[in-house]
């Protein structure tokens, strides 16, 4: 298992911006018609684990059983997270490809068949 650290992501202009606390374990691609046409690779973590340090302005989209806010920036674009309930309870699935402290395609992540749900 790998150790947990602070790690920092925004939108591309920078409006949207935060902290999240995460190990980078459990990484999904998923291939629904949200996910995979947007190219997110997503991280899922509590609530607690993730805070905001830029709050610019953001547009939420809702699809499917709308249990998901998907919150986009309204300068640029990018989708950096999205909150809502999980099969545990409350979440944030942070878009990795946003974090600024990474190596882009330094991670795995695992191939989820989100379409067949």
């Amino acid at each position: 298992m790998a150790d947990v650290k602070t790690h920092t992501g925004s939108c591309r202009c920078g409006a949207v911006a935060y902290e999240v606390d995460t190990d980078l374990e459990g990484l999904i691609e998923c291939n629904c018609s949200h996910c995979y046409r947007k190219g997110l690779v997503l991280n899922f973590v509590s609530p607690e684990a993730f805070r905001m340090t830029a709050d610019g302005p953001q547009t939420e989209y809702l699809f499917n059983n709308h249990k998901i806010r998907h919150l986009f920036c309204d300068t640029c674009g990018v989708q950096s997270f999205a909150r809502g309930a999980g099969p545990h309870g409350p979440m944030v699935a942070v878009n990795i490809r946003t974090l600024t402290d990474i190596e882009p395609f330094s991670w795995i992540a695992q191939r989820v068949d989100g379409r067949s749900f």
